[in-house]
């Protein structure tokens, strides 16, 4: 009964990116802040935005979604799926646009180097022409001039006809490198995205779970030791945030049209387009019933930027100031949007 739920956010990321690059092409903005742009309009803050507002709405007095301790655990459960999913998509999809608009960015000037260093000069040229002698073409010895120009006529003709298949092959081959340098698989799958592979296997196979979750499992240990990680990952990511915010602040390349155009996708275009996405889903029976998980759906478009994507910049050298500057303001409206949304969505669905 949950399989629209990764659709839907593959929905969100593919909307994101698209309205992402209109912005990009309507504001001519800095082609190495691509990678960040798209990034920030396509993902939003699943994880930990799902975890704090889902119980606080489930402990409300009034809640359009019946007992609180049902709703607390089924909320649980749809919030954790969400950023299970979430992750994939992020150190998937994400991941590599930032990897490879990063990576076009910082090989330009070293291409642009060695093009110039393989240029040579005109008067060299010219000289080497000049130095070349002009020999007549020697004749064919022993050969008979009828038959010798039939083989010639038959040969060219063999050759023109298997010209165009031969250009076909050799595109196909060339397509095919293209893609196995620009997919790269190890470079595809991130070790977070590996993470969350494994983690829905852990979920699914009763053997592995039994094994790795629980009080009585023999192996609890590195369920503890990978919360314990994963606990502390959260204040090292928003100190990264905070360093870089320092930098962003005094000085940063990013355009005031740029902040508003994210604020606009994350805030206003993505939940409408949520909106009429989710009920037409409804309305063909693609979704259940149930109003909180499509409640959590609706959710799912209204998220600020995903935190990660700091991660990141950090990573490839790309951005990281001007990452800072636009979380600044996108979490700063969060709390006005989030509050708007919400009670919409809560009304929406009741």
């Amino acid at each position: 009964m949950l399989w629209f739920m990764p659709l839907n956010i593959l929905i969100t990321y593919i909307v994101g990116s698209s309205l992402g690059w209109i912005v990009l092409k309507t504001t001519k903005a800095p082609y190495d802040l691509w990678g960040l742009v798209l990034g920030c309009c396509a993902a939003g803050n699943l994880g930990n935005m799902l975890f704090i507002i889902i119980p606080a709405i489930c402990k409300e007095r009034g809640s359009p979604f019946g007992d609180a301790d049902a709703c607390y655990r089924q909320g649980m459960v749809y919030s954790a799926l969400s950023m299970a999913i979430g992750a994939i998509y992020m150190w998937s999809y994400v991941y590599n646009i930032v990897r490879i608009y990063s990576s076009c960015t910082n090989s330009e000037g070293e291409k642009l180097d060695n093009s110039t260093e393989n240029i040579t000069p005109m008067e060299e040229t010219t000289e080497k022409l000049s130095n070349s002698r002009m020999r007549p073409l020697l004749p064919l010895n022993g050969c008979s001039a009828v038959k010798d120009h039939l083989n010639h006529f038959e040969l060219d003709c063999s050759i023109t006809a298997r010209k165009p298949q031969v250009q076909l092959l050799e595109k196909i081959k060339q397509c095919f490198q293209t893609f196995a340098t620009k997919f790269n698989l190890r470079k595809l799958f991130a070790p977070s995205t590996i993470a969350a592979i494994v983690g829905f296997m852990v979920g699914i196979i009763p053997e592995f779970r039994k094994l790795l979750i629980g009080e009585h499992a023999p192996l609890r240990v590195v369920e503890g030791s990978a919360s314990l990680l994963g606990e502390a990952s959260i204040p090292t990511v928003t100190l990264i945030v905070g360093a870089n915010l320092l930098r962003g602040l005094k000085g940063t390349r990013i355009q005031l049209s740029l902040i508003i155009g994210v604020i606009v996708i994350r805030y206003i275009a993505l939940p409408l387009l949520g909106v009429g996405i989710v009920k037409g889903a409804i309305h063909f029976g693609f979704v259940k019933s149930d109003p909180l998980y499509q409640f959590v759906l609706l959710l799912q478009f209204a998220l600020p930027p995903a935190v990660n994507i700091g991660t990141m910049t950090q990573l490839f050298r790309a951005g990281e100031s001007e990452y800072s500057v636009i979380m600044l303001w996108t979490y700063a409206l969060a709390s006005f949007s989030l509050t708007f949304w919400t009670t919409f969505f809560m009304w929406l669905v009741k």
